[in-house]
């Protein structure tokens, strides 16, 4: 990692759910001010579990950090609401695209301004997510449920948008899209890290994608952040290419048994 200024410091953190079924085992991860980083690895292998906990939405699900820490700008944020880190400016885009089905496009994107009051403010938050998603704008008398997959990924972010977030968790942008769909979110999430200064955490299976477009990115596997290092370093090693980038045909049934795979103490405490 650079020496930018970290604004997201996970330490070695341990996620149970009900009480008893231990999820992430001992997650490590940084993310500076202003850049994408990217949460790679295979259905089940911890991300979203990941980013719930950095946004407090564990508990709807009967989770729990157990141990470990989360810092945002050098404050421990366990225990603060979701609300709360909205504003402090962590907003999270969840899996699925959830958008209000009953609702137009404009107003699930109003929804997302309920932290401001300033209706001046609010007026060119919803215009700068028009510039970015023009298609919105065209679309945004229609009900949610009537768009397509692509236009309520983009609704969704656009929501997430109207809160003015120096950081958003971005949980599987890319699921059930087009490729030229992707390709169009993906350019239009670096316009908003590059012109807005938005701050990224990208969890994606898509690791050709993601790697595209991140500085920097962390592979999970079964919990555990099994490699990280920079994007042009991830999408070069052989490894990765054999295991997330569909190159290569081996038999390993697990990347951590690939011979160059060494378990590394990460910034535990």
């Amino acid at each position: 990692m650079s020496e930018k200024n970290i604004v997201l410091n996970v330490n070695g953190i341990e996620v149970i759910y009900n009480h008893v079924i231990l999820v992430l085992k001992g997650v490590s991860l940084q993310v500076p001010e202003q850049g994408i980083v990217a949460l790679l690895g295979g259905n089940g292998a911890g991300k979203t579990t990941t980013l719930r906990a950095i946004s407090n939405l564990l508990k709807g699900e009967r989770g729990e950090v157990t141990k470990g820490s989360i810092e945002f700008r050098g404050e421990r944020i366990e225990n603060l609401s979701p609300a709360d880190l909205v504003n402090r400016g962590v907003v999270q885009v969840m899996e699925g695209r959830h958008c209000f089905a009953h609702l137009t496009i404009e107003e699930n994107l109003m929804t997302g301004s309920y932290t401001r009051t300033d209706k001046g403010e609010i007026a060119a938050n919803l215009e700068k997510v028009y510039n970015y998603f023009p298609r919105l704008k065209t679309r945004r008398t229609s009900q949610a449920a009537y768009t397509s997959g692509g236009e309520q990924q983009m609704c969704a972010i656009g929501r997430a948008l109207m809160s003015n977030p120096n950081m958003v968790l971005l949980d599987e942008p890319s699921m059930g899209l087009a490729p030229q769909i992707v390709e169009e979110v993906f350019n239009i999430v670096k316009d908003l890290n590059e012109k807005e200064k938005v701050t990224f955490l990208i969890a994606e299976q898509n690791t050709n994608m993601a790697l595209k477009y991140a500085d920097y990115g962390y592979i999970m596997e079964s919990g555990r952040v099994v490699m990280d290092g920079a994007a042009e370093y991830l999408r070069t090693n052989e490894d990765v290419k054999e295991f997330y980038l569909g190159v290569g045909g081996g038999e390993r049934k697990s990347f951590k048994d690939v011979k160059s795979y060494k378990r590394r103490k990460r910034w535990l405490a």
